[in-house]
């Protein structure tokens, strides 16, 4: 290992224990319009491990970090048995508390475990369903701006007008996780 790979290395570790936030660079999933699930041309980022606090302090420490880079309108529960997409907005979903199977992209997307620390950001238009989950799993949403959202299933009187909706939705100014600096900010952008 090189000099400045370990100095890079350290520096990571370093921020995770000052700020309990893990600075690695998120997955980046790219879904394709499935017929019903229209998903979106940008990806779907996965940030695994990104924090270390758990439980109702780590769901607190969720719901300050997302407020402070303006994602807002936010709750505590889980993640809807059956597909579904917001078109009116984009979505956070950072995990608290236990894990889940998630099915992601629709029926033609992937399935991926979550657990505790992980977050998942979710471009309008992008299914997302739970398959399985521990007894405990929670998780903390939230939206750009405050922004409302919708719960649209695929249905076929759902589009075009979904499309035009997805279409008009802003791309935030700020990641969840990381303010106006990098995560979608780079990616999305």
């Amino acid at each position: 290992m090189n000099r400045s790979d370990f100095l890079a290395l350290g520096s990571s570790v370093f921020l995770t224990a000052l700020t309990g936030m893990n600075t690695s660079e998120p997955e980046a999933i790219l879904f394709q319009d499935d017929g019903s699930i229209p998903n979106s041309r940008y990806p779907l980022l996965l940030y695994r491990n990104a924090f270390s606090e758990t439980g109702p302090a780590g769901a607190a420490w969720l719901e300050k970090l997302f407020s402070s880079n303006n994602w807002t309108n936010s709750w505590r529960n889980g993640v809807f048995p059956y597909h579904h997409y917001h078109s009116i907005t984009h979505e956070v979903l950072g995990v608290y508390s236990g894990s889940a199977l998630l099915h992601l992209g629709g029926e033609k997307g992937r399935k991926i475990r979550v657990q505790t620390g992980d977050v998942i950001v979710i471009p309008a238009g992008v299914g997302h369903k739970r398959l399985e989950a521990s007894p405990d799993f929670g998780v903390v949403g939230a939206y750009p701006d405050g922004r409302d959202y919708d719960v649209l299933r695929g249905e076929p009187g759902d589009r075009p007008q979904a499309d035009q909706n997805i279409a008009a939705v802003p791309l935030p100014k700020t990641d969840p996780l990381h303010g106006a600096k990098t995560g979608l900010i780079r990616i999305w952008h």
